[in-house]
């Protein structure tokens, strides 16, 4: 088979990954979807009050993964990722736009968001990995409890 063919498959299966992982909240095995560099930045995040930030970021995979396990505590989650854009740059390096929709549930907030992930891959000796994370939403509700 191609290795573009099969390169674009492994990144739509490691954005799976990413979404199930999460929702799961298999931390663990959230963490291997990145790089140890990772950058993340996410526009109209869900939040825990009406006052904290709606823009958050990360640099780190340790930072990211923690961040995101703290936020979801006694939360549920459903992330949607779709109609993806992938462009192979070259053998290692790849960039993606995924139309996203989700929907969490946080002990103050029931949360809905919609928008695009701008992302940056790297091919690792172990698979495809997340380098940069860039979510940027055209539209929120929020429905604080």
């Amino acid at each position: 088979m191609d290795q573009e063919l099969i390169d674009l498959e492994d990144i739509r299966q490691l954005k799976s990954r990413y979404f199930r992982l999460m929702d799961t909240q298999q931390w663990d095995g959230w963490a291997t979807c990145f790089t140890e560099d990772i950058s993340a930045l996410y526009e109209g995040a869900p939040r825990v009050s009406a006052s904290a930030p709606t823009e958050i970021g990360c640099e780190g995979r340790a930072a990211l993964v923690e961040g995101v396990k703290s936020l979801m505590t006694g939360a549920q989650s459903i992330h949607q990722g779709f109609m993806p854009e992938i462009e192979l740059v070259n053998a290692t390096t790849a960039k993606a736009v995924w139309s996203m929709h989700d929907y969490v549930r946080l002990p103050t907030c029931n949360f809905k968001g919609w928008g695009h992930y701008h992302e940056d891959y790297v091919k690792q000796q172990d698979g495809w990995k997340l380098k940069k994370i860039y979510l940027t939403r055209l539209h929120t509700e929020e429905e604080w409890l």
